[in-house]
């Protein structure tokens, strides 16, 4: 089997589904966001989901990736899955977690509602079990509440992996052909504000395939700001980590954010600061593909004083770095068109990466356009 990457078009949500080379499959958040209305252009995710998996023979992921637990990372996360620490969340029909990857602070913050509070629920249950689990990063506050626990960190810290590390389980010498490097959350920085910061806490990974001979690079960024990305990149420079910041395809942070970049908009170009510049421009490869998990970017001066993304600034950075390396820069909701936006995939191949267009629902077939990156 070929690895692929798959998008969804959720408006400001993320959902990314991973499918490697020996058929796992790896799902980074859950949003479900399409409403009631027949107008809504959101696609209907659960749906999406279980007709992949019918597809496929199976009720379950090997993994399912909540980098943090904002609304947009995991909207409608108690109605889908079987969920372990509590009969409610079982039954027919719902879909089983083998290994639910959590950054430490989904464990450790408090006053959680919704679908927020079940991730909390699900994970500290895991945690408390031994197994199905993986947090990541072990600040010292995770250390403090395990002990309240009564939890011995000796018998469970093979469910921890920190930044610097890869995950356990997955090898490019493997069957699965595909490995995570963790990059985020820093344990140091949770402890030392000895709050939970969301999305300067969630989870970023760098993810390496390989098809025949060829490296292919992932990078998800989760939703944090030009702040965290620039202490990954020192950070990673230090260690002389920089080869796992090179990527072909990057899920844009904070769904096209200008904070993502820098401090300031910018009136027409959002200027990113040094370190996100060296990420954005030096790090990524010939013909690469930058996906935006965003609503259509807007026009000029049609929304300039929005404080929420898509930015139009920023917008314009990403599809002018792309066009000088011969690269895209792809928007969930604008593709193939705004009136009617559909997933899309990325494909695992010999010779780079090629970008897929799913086929309508009715065939469940796909086809591959030119490659581009590699």
């Amino acid at each position: 089997m070929t690895a692929r990457i798959q998008t969804f078009p959720l408006g400001n949500a993320d959902t990314l589904r991973l499918d490697l080379a020996n058929d796992r499959k790896i799902l980074i958040d859950f949003a479900d966001m399409r409403g009631e209305d027949d107008d809504d252009k959101r696609c209907d995710l659960p749906a999406e989901l279980r007709r992949d998996l019918k597809k496929s023979g199976r009720d379950n992921f090997d993994a399912v990736c909540i980098t943090h637990t904002d609304r947009d990372h995991c909207k409608g996360f108690a109605d889908f899955f079987w969920l372990d620490h509590a009969k409610a969340y079982q039954g027919e029909g719902r879909i089983r977690i083998d290994e639910l990857w959590v950054p430490a602070a989904a464990i450790l913050e408090e006053n959680l509602k919704d679908d927020a509070r079940v991730v909390r629920a699900e994970a500290r249950h895991r945690l408390r079990e031994g197994r199905g689990i993986r947090i990541f990063s072990y600040p010292d506050r995770l250390k403090s509440w395990m002990d309240k626990e009564g939890l011995d960190y000796e018998s469970r810290k093979n469910l921890i992996v920190d930044a610097g590390q890869l995950v356990p389980g997955y090898s490019i010498d493997g069957p699965e052909r595909a490995e995570f490097f963790v990059h985020c959350p820093f344990a140091w920085r949770q402890d030392e504000n000895n709050t939970v910061v969301r999305n300067e806490d969630s989870i970023v990974m760098h993810v390496t395939f390989v098809e025949g001979n060829r490296q292919s690079r992932l990078l998800l960024a989760s939703d944090v700001d030009h702040e965290t990305l620039s202490q990954i990149v020192q950070t990673s420079r230090k260690h002389h980590n920089e080869h796992r910041l090179c990527w072909d395809v990057m899920k844009l942070p904070h769904h096209c954010s200008y904070r993502s970049l820098g401090p300031e908009r910018g009136e027409n170009e959002t200027a990113p600061v040094s370190d996100v510049k060296w990420l954005f421009e030096d790090a990524r490869k010939e013909g690469s593909f930058i996906v935006s998990p965003s609503y259509p970017i807007p026009e000029k001066g049609a929304d300039d004083d929005n404080d929420q993304p898509p930015h139009r600034q920023a917008a314009k950075y990403h599809r002018r770095i792309s066009d000088e390396c011969d690269g895209e820069f792809r928007v969930t909701m604008e593709h193939p068109s705004k009136a009617i936006p559909k997933p899309f995939a990325y494909k695992i191949t010999v010779l780079g990466v090629a970008y897929e267009v799913v086929a309508p629902m009715v065939s469940g077939e796909a086809s591959s356009t030119p490659l581009r990156a590699g």
